[in-house]
């Protein structure tokens, strides 16, 4: 998978933004303000995702390519490196699951002014 294909998969969920609040280098995907997502811009190496805790560590014992999220609280994050042991498919399916867990997180509120 390239940095395009992931852009685009994340960009076509509903009511997704895309930011460079930290730097230059990385871009997170949004909903309802809410991070579900981030990497790196220029070295497509690595994503981070949202993950339900006790998935998240079974995730890292099946998956050498997923391990705690770097930078991110260890407990509710992965890291997934993007080195082609894991299928495109499967980390789609990852991602999805990221953003269904931020948009689960939302008040009514957020997720009305969000267009949700």
């Amino acid at each position: 998978m390239n940095i395009e294909d992931f852009r685009s998969f994340c960009l076509n969920l509903s009511a997704v933004t895309e930011d460079l609040p930290f730097d230059d280098h990385v871009l997170t995907f949004k909903v309802g303000g809410k991070i579900f997502a981030l990497t790196n811009l220029e070295q497509f190496s690595s994503v981070n995702l949202k993950c339900n805790p006790e998935r998240a560590i079974e995730l890292r014992e099946m998956y050498s390519s997923v391990r705690a999220g770097y930078h991110m609280s260890k407990k509710h994050w992965n890291t997934i490196e993007m080195d082609g042991s894991i299928d495109d498919q499967l980390i789609f399916e990852w991602t999805k699951n990221s953003y269904d867990l931020v948009v689960g997180g939302l008040t009514k509120k957020q997720r009305l002014e969000s267009g949700l």
